[in-house]
């Protein structure tokens, strides 16, 4: 059976669970590899499963009429894909893609919503999660129309890495410009100046932040007003940084 001791697969969501809710999530939980730009559920399309991210990082993609696209919101270890299943919606009125490749627990969106009609401490849980998840959106609508790209950036990267396990992001340029919905070369050039600054490594498809607190520095209000909502909302979230799901099995 599942665990919840693990360095390596965690999700805060089900870290957070006391042992009994846990036990009853466990026969519906299965662990995934996806990979990048894997597409897990398209806009309109209706929603069969939710993914609780463990190393993966999952984008929600508004996409316009003319095949452009803008990433509202980031899904890592913090949370999960999928709420309008729990507000009585069937289907996503975004595109879930993988942004990062990584593991992720995959569940039914069926048996999710089975649990939150009984379970009052998920459904807590879950609607506190999804108040920040809207934080996260309304802030970076807010942050694309309004700071420069060079802020943007630091926006980005910061969310990023708090929601992966490591400082160091498997992604190419043309996937930030992608997120962003602006051109690769102005993420080349604003990347190019944070890497002057010392702030940043980056190669062919990896960045490596090497100073938060000069990347915070330069990032907008938005990065912190976003933090502070999802630590206000879920503190204990922040406890579980070293316990997590595991996917050993005992005998």
């Amino acid at each position: 059976m599942l665990t919840l001791q693990s360095d390596l697969h965690g999700n805060h969501l089900l870290g957070a669970l006391p042992a009994h809710e846990w036990q009853a999530l466990t026969p519906h939980l299965e662990l995934v590899q996806l990979r990048t730009e894997q597409l897990l559920c398209d806009s309109g399309q209706r929603i069969h499963h939710v993914y609780f991210p463990t190393t993966a990082i999952i984008s929600l993609l508004h996409t316009m009429e003319d095949g452009g696209s803008v990433e509202i919101a980031a899904v890592g270890r913090e949370g999960m894909t999928g709420v309008p299943v729990l507000t009585g919606g069937e289907t996503m009125p975004t595109r879930v893609q993988v942004q990062c490749p990584g593991f992720a627990y995959r569940m039914s969106a069926q048996a999710l919503r089975e649990q939150f009609g009984r379970s009052d401490f998920l459904r807590r849980l879950m609607l506190l999660y999804m108040q920040a998840l809207l934080t996260q959106v309304a802030q970076t609508a807010a942050c694309n129309r309004h700071h420069s790209l060079n802020k943007q950036l630091c926006r980005w990267l910061l969310i990023e890495i708090d929601r992966t396990a490591s400082n160091e992001l498997q992604v190419t340029q043309q996937l930030i410009a992608d997120m962003l919905g602006v051109r690769r070369e102005g993420v080349t050039e604003a990347a190019g100046k944070l890497h002057d600054a010392g702030l940043i490594h980056h190669s062919r498809g990896c960045i490596k932040v090497v100073d938060r607190a000069g990347l915070e520095a330069r990032a907008c209000e938005c990065y912190g007003l976003v933090k502070r909502e999802f630590d206000r909302l879920l503190p204990r979230l922040r406890a579980t940084e070293t316990t997590h799901p595991a996917t050993s099995d005992e005998h």
